[in-house]
């Protein structure tokens, strides 16, 4: 037997935004909370213009999508086979500095809807911006505030 010297130390798992959020219940009520401000707000309506008639579809991928990025378990890999990166999924879809701007706007409005930690949505929100940045495959439409 080892002595509590020379027993090999455990390091405590990583905490990650998918722990801090809660979880893949905290991911879901961030992304019901993100449709359902593109649904009903007049500020996100180009966005929403950009969706299927039934965001059902997109409501889980994008909640299966989230909650391997934030560090949660692969399940976007496992139900989504052959979707490939995110950026390939979008490259069909002209998305500008607007739309862009758009889905970060939202996703800010969503984490507070969502109830998330300010200091996590601190973290997220450059994150999300970032991301969305990266998707930009179009030229800017002019005024990116609208």
């Amino acid at each position: 037997m080892q002595s509590p010297m020379t027993q090999p130390a455990t390091a405590a798992p990583p905490v990650t935004p998918y722990a801090l959020i809660g979880g893949e219940p905290g991911v879901r009520r961030l992304v019901e909370s993100f449709y359902d401000a593109m649904e009903t707000d007049p500020a996100f309506a180009a966005l929403r213009a950009i969706h299927a008639p039934d965001l059902m579809p997109m409501r889980a991928r994008l909640a299966d999508f989230l909650v391997q990025w934030m560090g949660g378990p692969r399940i976007y890999a496992e139900r989504h086979p052959g979707r490939g990166c995110v950026v390939s999924a979008h490259r069909p879809i002209p998305i500008d500095a607007r739309l862009a701007d758009q889905w970060s706007a939202c996703m800010r409005q969503a984490l507070t809807t969502a109830g998330v930690a300010p200091e996590l949505g601190a973290v997220l929100d450059p994150a999300f911006d970032a991301m969305c940045q990266g998707l930009r495959n179009a030229p800017d439409g002019g005024d990116r505030n609208g």
